[in-house]
């Protein structure tokens, strides 16, 4: 048995769970970006100040969302098998472990909500708009969903609208429910040309812009955190659920075999009851930023 792993059935009950997916993230840039300094919000909670190295399950959202919700998070890049968090229930499991967590239902929000958690989805890609029966298929997953303009791929204030509506949800619900929250990011998906100071509409989207839109997101975390601390501990999963290629071998874009694309940064961790950003590192939630 790994007994580095949690024991998920521990802490299912007790903790509120968020799954903040950092859409399109590549594993080099977040690495890059951890090491120099760039992300302080992520890098003071990531296991060693590290991301950890994984296979996405699927190279583009949606195929990549479905299999986590079913249990299949991004799997661990050493040679396996690797114990799940969590797994639906199903003969012949060979990564189904004393210490995960397994449910009875199709995917992982009904299984949460079979246990008295209240689930709420606050999407950001397409595939959570609800303008199509495909964008409708995993916001169903979810109690409650969210998705609008203002979260989506065009919008440079995306995250931390996607974060007020996280934060509103956190205070609306029972403080006696325990909460499971899927939050998708939008900010690295393209087009993501304007978190870079300087860039244009006509440069296009970079790999520096797409560093420039991890750095935003950073900036903009520490009232997510809170939040999802502020009525018992929290088990957060931090992870993208695929990378995107910016040229490399003249690829540009996902939903490709590439190795920008199956390698993604992963990350889960506890956030204490009443967890709080050390003083002088949170931006004030009216701060104005520059767009280029």
């Amino acid at each position: 048995m790994d007994t580095t792993l949690p024991d998920m059935n521990a802490v299912v009950g007790g903790h509120d769970i968020l799954l903040l997916t950092l859409d399109t993230l590549r594993y080099d840039v977040a690495v890059e970006l951890a090491e120099a300094g760039r992300i302080p919000h992520l890098a003071r909670l990531l296991p060693g100040g590290r991301w950890e190295e994984r296979h996405a399950p699927g190279s583009f959202t949606y195929a990549s969302h479905l299999a986590m919700l079913a249990g299949f998070l991004p799997t661990p890049a050493a040679p396996g098998p690797h114990p799940r968090l969590f797994a639906a229930s199903f003969p012949g499991s060979v990564s189904t472990a004393p210490r995960t967590w397994t449910f009875d239902t199709p995917d992982l929000a009904s299984g949460l909500a079979a246990e008295g958690y209240h689930t709420a989805c606050v999407g950001g890609t397409g595939f959570f708009n609800r303008r199509s029966a495909v964008g409708s298929v995993i916001p169903d997953m979810f109690a409650e969903s969210h998705w609008e303009e203002s979260f989506g791929v065009a919008d440079p204030r995306s995250f931390e609208n996607q974060v007020a509506r996280a934060v509103e949800i956190t205070r609306a619900r029972p403080v006696e429910r325990p909460l499971f929250l899927l939050l998708n990011v939008a900010a690295l998906h393209q087009p993501n040309w304007f978190h870079l100071p300087g860039a244009t509409a006509e440069a296009g989207d970079t790999r520096e812009s797409h560093a420039a839109a991890l750095e935003y997101v950073d900036r903009r975390l520490p009232p997510l955190l809170e939040a999802m601390s502020a009525h018992r501990p929290c088990f957060a999963i931090v992870c993208s659920d695929h990378g995107t290629a910016y040229g490399e071998d003249g690829h540009v874009g996902h939903r490709i075999g590439h190795e920008v694309v199956w390698t993604v940064p992963y990350a889960h961790f506890f956030l204490p009851h009443g967890y709080t950003v050390p003083s002088g590192t949170a931006v004030p939630a009216d701060t104005e930023e520059t767009i280029a």
